[in-house]
């Protein structure tokens, strides 16, 4: 497929949503993605492009990726387009008594036993990097994200949008946690892939870095002190050089400098389209104001250092909403009036700024209201589960989950 000619900021967005194909009835997951692709592509192929949407494979066989085919301005019409793609791909999985699921992290799946990766075109790549680490386990088999691609035309954008993207990756997980369940048991963290994706390659310690990305704001010094990094970093298992570090690089913001856009992956995936929507909805308009100096002024931005940053991030994997931000410093960047707020109530203050009721984006405050409410998908998971869940009690929720996701609804607990 063609890289889409290059755009500039805020001029549309790529979203990619992942979720896990499993057992109607025992909820187990089943390895079918490739046979699902062939269905509709007529062999083993790895993108099948449905108009709006692609479907696409992923690293493990029981994970499909839907995804906007181009950079989409339009929110309310790719929801539409994920929703009637979703009801497809549940029609063309029946035969195999099988539906897609949300959710971050599988609740009971064993990535020792059930782990199939996809042994199809580009393999090669994926059989390197399990030499590596081994993908025999939650932080690679089995975790689902949402992933939002935002343009940059060139330095100067990219300067803009990298140093706003650094300052909002702290909050997400408040917005976004929906992985509290693994092992068949609550993990005690709201977002455990978010733990996992910090940790699964600390093998090579400079592919995720801190997560949150380091203040570099130019392609040339990109390239110099990260990607040239990498590259060095792992050569040793990579002899015949295959592994790209643009490809390898793993921290939660990535940009892709050959097309021009910064790819946002620390976001766990909701229970439908519609709270996905309104979440990344939230993000772009959060941002647009950071880049547009209507919060703070560039200069500030470019000058917060990555490990106040990361700090931040690990409170909020953990406990989410709850989390009390008394960095004032940090709450000046959104222009909160007072000297501590929970991370709830600056992203309610953040949403009454940027989703006020003459803005289009007050289309999704609903769902927002609802996350702002009654805390991200964890926390109404754990409160439908309620205290030490049994093996059919999580089968019940999860099972009440895919049902939201079919038919587009939040889930409120």
């Amino acid at each position: 497929m063609d890289q889409p000619p290059r755009i500039h900021l805020f001029q549309g967005y790529g979203v990619e949503l992942e979720y896990m194909i499993v057992d109607r009835d025992s909820l187990e997951v089943k390895p079918l993605t490739d046979e699902l692709l062939k269905g509709h592509l007529g062999s083993y192929g790895s993108d099948f492009e449905n108009g709006v949407v692609t479907w696409s494979n992923e690293l493990v066989l029981h994970v499909v990726e839907l995804k906007s085919t181009r950079p989409e301005s339009d929110f309310i019409a790719l929801e539409k387009a994920f929703v009637e793609n979703i009801r497809q791909i549940n029609e063309s999985l029946r035969p195999w008594n099988a539906m897609l699921m949300p959710g971050a992290a599988h609740p009971f799946m064993n990535p020792v036993t059930e782990t199939k990766l996809w042994p199809h075109d580009n393999n090669e790549v994926y059989a390197i990097y399990n030499t590596i680490f081994d993908f025999r386990g939650h932080g690679w088999s089995n975790l689902q994200s949402t992933h939002l691609n935002l343009p940059f035309y060139d330095d100067e954008e990219f300067a803009k949008l990298h140093a706003a993207v650094r300052l909002i990756l702290p909050l997400l997980p408040a917005l976004c946690a929906s992985s509290p369940v693994l092992d068949g048991k609550p993990t005690g963290m709201l977002d455990t892939r978010l733990m996992y994706y910090k940790t699964n390659q600390a093998k090579l310690p400079c592919i995720t870095g801190r997560v949150i990305p380091e203040a570099v704001f130019s392609k040339r010094n990109y390239v110099n002190t990260i990607y040239e990094r990498i590259k060095a970093e792992i050569s040793p298992y990579d002899p015949e050089q295959i592994l790209s570090p643009v490809w390898v690089n793993s921290r939660g913001a990535i940009p892709r400098f050959d097309r021009g856009s910064i790819e946002i992956r620390i976001m766990d995936i909701q229970e439908c389209p519609a709270a996905d929507l309104a979440i990344v909805t939230l993000v772009v308009e959060t941002l647009k104001a950071l880049v547009d100096g209507q919060l703070i002024d560039h200069e500030a931005q470019v000058r917060w250092k990555t490990d106040g940053l990361a700090l931040l991030l690990d409170r909020m994997a953990a406990r989410g909403p709850e989390v009390v931000i008394d960095q004032r410093d940090y709450l000046d960047v959104f222009r909160y009036p007072g000297q501590k707020a929970t991370a709830s109530a600056l992203w309610r203050h953040i949403a009454d700024q940027v989703m006020d009721a003459q803005s289009p984006a007050s289309r999704w405050r609903k769902e927002i209201d609802i996350i702002l409410d009654q805390g991200p998908l964890a926390t109404r998971i754990l409160k439908a589960l309620g205290p030490d869940p049994s093996r059919e009690k999580i089968g019940e929720v999860y099972g009440k989950l895919s049902d939201h996701l079919a038919r587009n609804v939040m889930f409120e607990g």
